[in-house]
C-alpha cells in the first residue's frame, strides 16, 4: 500500500465515526449542532439537516474506506482505520459533551 492508503483509512474511520451522532439525533428527530448551523457546530441544526449530513459524511466515508485498500491482510491499515474512528469518537464525545441534555 501506498502512504496516502493510509491517510484514505484515518479519515475513512473520522468520517464514519461522525455519522452517528448525527444520523442518531437525526432520525430521533432532536435538533443537534452541525457545521450548518448559527454558530457552525454550536447552535442546533433541524433532525433533517443532521440526517443529510450524516449521509454525505457516510458517502465520504465509504469513498475514503473503498479508496484506502483497507483489507484484513494489511492489520497496518485496519489499525489505521480503526485510530481514525477512535480518535473522531473521543472527539466528538468531548465537543458535544454539554450539547444533549438529559
Amino acid at each position: 500500500m501506498k502512504w496516502y492508503h493510509y491517510i484514505a483509512a484515518f479519515f475513512a474511520g473520522a468520517f464514519l465515526a461522525n455519522v452517528v451522532p448525527h444520523l442518531v439525533h437525526g432520525l430521533s428527530g432532536d435538533p443537534f449542532p452541525s457545521p450548518f448551523s448559527d454558530p457552525p457546530g454550536k447552535g442546533l441544526s433541524s433532525p433533517t439537516v443532521n440526517v443529510l449530513w450524516a449521509l454525505l459524511n457516510l458517502l465520504i466515508g465509504y469513498l475514503l474506506f473503498r479508496v484506502s485498500k483497507i483489507s484484513k491482510e494489511n492489520k497496518i491499515s485496519l489499525l489505521i482505520f480503526f485510530l481514525g474512528l477512535a480518535v473522531m469518537a473521543i472527539q466528538l464525545s468531548i465537543a458535544f459533551v454539554d450539547k444533549v441534555k438529559m
